[in-house]
C-alpha cells in the first residue's frame, strides 16, 4: 500500500487542509489514518482531510506528497473514487 497526500491548499473552518488517499483500501487508508492521528470524521467518503499543521506526520509515516490533480487520478485509477454524492458517513 501506498499513502498520497496533496500539499495543504484547500481552506476550510479557517485552516488550511490536504487529501489523504490510499492506492490499495479504504481499509488500509483508515489504519494509516488512525495511526497519524486522524480522527475518523475526517474521513470524508475516499479519502481523509488533514490539516495542515498534520502533514508533516503523514509525510514522516511514508505518505507520498503528491499535487491535487494526481490525487484524483490515482483514486480512480484504484477504483477508489467516489463522486460527492455517493460519498457514506465516517466509519
Amino acid at each position: 500500500m501506498t499513502l498520497y497526500i496533496d500539499p495543504p491548499t484547500w481552506p476550510g473552518h479557517g485552516r488550511m487542509w490536504s487529501h489523504l488517499i490510499s492506492d490499495t483500501s479504504f481499509d488500509e487508508l483508515h489504519a494509516a489514518a488512525a495511526a497519524i492521528g486522524a480522527p475518523p470524521r475526517a474521513f470524508d467518503g475516499d479519502h481523509y482531510d488533514i490539516p495542515a499543521h498534520r502533514y508533516g506526520d503523514a509525510v514522516a509515516a511514508g505518505a507520498v506528497e503528491v499535487g491535487s490533480k494526481e490525487i484524483v487520478r490515482l483514486l480512480r485509477a484504484a477504483g477508489l473514487r467516489r463522486p460527492k454524492h455517493l460519498r457514506t458517513p465516517s466509519p
